[in-house]
């Protein structure tokens, strides 16, 4: 399936032309529908992303609505929406389990599809673990179907056909009109959608995740860098980006290589419990605008050394692409910047947003441009190896 190779910023990325066989409707991505994340407060979780990233509040789930046992409060910034559930109860329960081992992290990446029981029933014949069944749910807005089956580590995803829903979440859920008046201090900045997922998988694991996407829900390969091509003097990873055929759901698989110290794959993977989410990539239309914003609000990233910028500023006296954003302002906000002979990306990633180093956020723009940064990934590994070094953990 390995057809052609492109050349980025002077590391060879395979890329893969095969699709494979073209789906009918019924059994379609419409691409991500939301991300259902696990914690210990998801009061307090929905209003740091409220407060940090902009987000806004949109539904809400809970004593107040019926429900006994969990939780869960849902923010939402254009098409992205996040949705934080907590155990209610002082009794052992999954959730309260999942959360005491792996701490506050993304269980379910739900998918938006235009078929749930065709999705699903497919899934299944090809060998998919079934969580949940597909079930319709109603209410005075419409109804909604979901089913889910277990992908990587003890992550999830939902299949969510809501053609025939109004409401702003799922049935159950109350719409929440709460203004914050401390984020409404700032102008929000302007994250788009979901552009992509990583997940991080342990060693020697990423071909069987890999594998998963593809038999089971019909995924390609997009492309794929091995540890050969990304690496930094201690650590390097292989990765192999899984999509569905029309492209709009990417997942990026990740595992670690051997180095000669441990690897940020390897620490994500230490600190979770095994294999997980590690980051969520948030496209915008004006990276420059985000970060600006966001850093006002308070969100940490990490920085990249000056000279990073003067061997960017080299290889574009070389290259027929034009940056339009003036490279001293992208410098200024330790922005990255990728690129091949037909267009570019900006780039940047937060630390770590909880105490354990494990997930983190991407924020990304597109200039006819649909690589991951490979370019970048050394001056990445880099940036994280000097935040690893701080906490010993190198």
């Amino acid at each position: 399936k390995k057809l052609k190779f492109t050349l980025f910023t002077s590391i060879t990325m395979t890329s893969y032309e095969n699709k494979g066989e073209k789906p009918d409707e019924k059994h379609s991505f419409a691409g991500y529908d939301h991300i259902h994340f696990w914690v210990a407060n998801a009061k307090q979780a929905a209003a740091f992303y409220v407060l940090r990233f902009g987000f806004e509040y949109l539904a809400y789930r809970g004593l107040e609505t019926g429900v006994r046992d969990v939780a869960t409060h849902v923010v939402r910034q254009n098409k992205i929406i996040f949705a934080f559930s907590s155990p209610l109860n002082p009794v052992e329960s999954e959730m309260g389990r999942r959360i005491m081992i792996k701490g506050d992290a993304a269980k379910d990446v739900a998918f938006a599809v235009r078929d749930c029981r065709a999705i699903y029933e497919k899934a299944m014949s090809r060998g998919a673990e079934s969580v949940q069944e597909p079930k319709e749910e109603s209410d005075e807005h419409g109804s909604v179907v979901t089913a889910t089956v277990k992908t990587y580590g003890d992550t999830v995803h939902t299949f969510v056909e809501r053609h025939a829903y109004k409401g702003v979440f799922l049935p159950g859920y109350r719409a929440v009109d709460k203004v914050d008046p401390l984020a409404t201090l700032l102008p929000s900045p302007g994250l788009q959608f979901i552009d992509h997922i990583v997940g991080n998988q342990p060693d020697l694991k990423m071909n069987e995740a890999c594998d998963w996407y593809e038999k089971t829900l019909g995924f390609h390969r997009f492309w794929s860098v091995d540890d050969s091509q990304i690496h930094s003097e201690y650590s390097s990873l292989r990765s192999i980006v899984m999509t569905d055929y029309d492209e709009v759901i990417k997942m990026p698989i990740n595992e670690p290589a051997a180095g000669k110290r441990k690897s940020q794959i390897q620490e994500y993977v230490d600190y979770h419990g095994g294999a997980g989410v590690q980051h969520i990539a948030l496209n915008t239309n004006d990276i420059i605008t985000a970060l600006k914003n966001l850093k006002a609000r308070g969100s940490e990233f990490l920085t990249v050394p000056d000279a990073y910028y003067d061997n960017l500023k080299a290889r574009l006296a070389k290259s027929p692409v034009q940056v339009k954003e003036d490279l001293d302002v992208l410098k200024s906000l330790s922005i990255l910047v990728d690129f091949d002979d037909k267009g570019y990306l900006l780039q940047i990633f937060t630390k770590p947003v909880e105490d354990r180093p494990t997930l983190f956020y991407e924020v990304i723009q597109r200039n006819n441009h649909s690589g991951f940064g490979a370019g970048n990934f050394r001056a990445l590994f880099e940036s994280i190896e000097a935040e690893q070094a701080k906490r010993g953990n190198l």
